[in-house]
């Protein structure tokens, strides 16, 4: 198969970051990469730029890490509560899911994007539940919250009890 190098101009996901010297088939270059502007051909003039864009890659990079680490401190002093319908015995309608804790997180005047909350399984319970949010690849806060429900909860009636007023067992 036909490869390619070229200089990535703007990080790629699972290729690398600006000023990387990537190789790659031939068809990816040609198709996807310099199409959008984010590599261009590895050339004797093209070399003389990594210089530079591997110096504006550590300054973004830093800038970052650091905007993530003070966004996680604030994220992690936030207390979140989803009100949500419960049934008998406090068994809840639906469950609460990444989109919803997003929802919340941007109420709370916080933008993140959704993919970046964690929440494997959706909660279907009521009480305290925490999500991971990967803000950067070093930066990962664990964000508490709970889950309450918005009428009072009623007790499951037991079948198994008679009846008073019939002294008949209930169906």
């Amino acid at each position: 198969m036909a490869t390619q190098e070229i200089l990535l101009i703007k990080p790629v996901d699972n290729l690398g970051g600006e000023g990387d010297q990537v190789k790659v088939r031939a068809g990816y270059a040609r198709n996807f990469l310099l199409p959008r502007g984010v590599a261009v051909p590895l050339t004797k003039s093209n070399r003389k730029q990594v210089d530079a864009l591997k110096k504006r890659r550590a300054v973004r990079e830093t800038e970052e890490l650091a905007g993530a680490q003070a966004l996680g401190q604030k994220l992690e002093k936030t207390a979140l509560a989803f009100a949500v319908k419960t049934g008998e015995g406090g068994k809840m309608f639906g469950a609460i899911t990444a989109a919803d804790v997003h929802e919340k997180i941007t109420a709370a005047g916080f933008t993140i994007d959704r993919k970046r909350i964690h929440l494997f399984t959706p909660v279907k319970t009521l009480g305290k539940h925490t999500v991971k949010v990967k803000l950067h690849p070093e930066v990962t806060v664990e964000l508490s919250f709970d889950v309450v429900s918005e009428n009072p909860i009623v007790a499951p009636v037991d079948p198994t009890k008679t009846d008073e007023k019939k002294g008949e067992f209930r169906r």
